[in-house]
């Protein structure tokens, strides 16, 4: 991944149990062509037993597609022996890039206690990656949230945790969406006092749909912007309008980031081609310059 030029990526999820496969493989086909960085893959629901729904996702990406790929590892309902199973898997598959989760806690699965946290994870694959005998490593990602991860206590507890991911081998850093784009310049100047040197994508989800932006904002600890909760208001009753304005605010958010020198857009694009590529045909001059230091307001 070239570090000499403002990032852009994609997130895709695996099909429901009900749907073809082919459905995100024709998606997949319309988001290579505008050329992402990369395209992560999350881990298929069910765990370790249905992530080969990921895995051919992953290998599409990477080579039908022409695209690297970013494979999700939950790890908080995961064994020490899943993990290594799982690993053996990435490896004979050829996967290279691996985003370290804890992963959501599942209302009535009792969770394992041999991961108690991403670091933990990060740490069980650098061990694994050291009894390698081909001299190859993945390259780890990390996530983080700008306001804060639900459970965490307070901010600076927050950024400890995130330092001791970066600390363990996390080389790169996602951040879960925001609305706001002055809570993600202060989270990443508290990191960078915190001495978190990696690069550090934001996370922007384009609203299109009012019931998953409140799913997924219950999930993330992030504040809607008055402007942000007048426009679902607005056209909540629209699809086609709301999409329009969750398109344009994305937009916003993404002009804004870039023109203040942020590493890289991470695209929440729900497997939606159609406004992925809205969205790039908007900004995608953008990213023809390399990074700036970013200038905190």
């Amino acid at each position: 991944m070239n570090s000499n030029h403002t990032i852009f990526s994609f997130e895709v999820f695996p099909p429901k149990k009900t749907m073809n496969i082919e459905t995100v493989y024709k998606t997949l086909d319309e988001l290579s062509g505008i050329k992402p960085d990369f395209i992560s893959v999350t881990y298929g629901a069910g765990g370790s037993a249905n992530c080969g729904n990921t895995l051919n996702i992953a290998n599409r990406i990477k080579d039908v597609c022409g695209v690297q790929s970013v494979v999700h590892l939950p790890c908080i309902n995961m064994t020490k022996k899943d993990a290594l199973f799982v690993l053996e898997q990435f490896q004979e598959a050829g996967i290279e890039n691996i985003l370290a989760l804890r992963g959501d806690r599942v209302e009535g699965v009792e969770q394992c206690n041999d991961f108690a946290h991403a670091s933990d994870l990060i740490r069980f694959i650098k061990e694994f990656d050291a009894k390698r005998t081909n001299g190859k490593s993945f390259k780890l990602f990390g996530a983080c949230y700008p306001e804060r991860h639900p459970e965490s206590p307070d901010v600076l507890s927050d950024i400890k945790a995130l330092k001791d991911k970066v600390d363990a081998g996390a080389e790169h850093l996602l951040s879960q969406l925001f609305f706001d784009n002055e809570k993600f310049y202060r989270f990443v100047e508290r990191a960078r006092l915190a001495g978190i040197t990696v690069p550090i994508e934001a996370g922007i989800m384009p609203a299109t749909n009012k019931k998953s932006i409140e799913r997924m904002v219950s999930m993330t600890n992030a504040v809607l912007p008055k402007k942000f909760v007048r426009m679902m208001e607005r056209y909540a009753d629209s699809p086609e309008a709301i999409r329009d304005a969750g398109i344009a605010y994305a937009v916003d958010q993404i002009v804004d980031l870039v023109t203040n020198g942020i590493e890289g857009i991470h695209l929440y694009t729900m497997n939606n081609s159609y406004v992925a590529e809205r969205i790039n045909s908007a900004v995608r001059s953008l990213f023809s310059e390399p990074p700036v230091e970013m200038e905190i307001k």
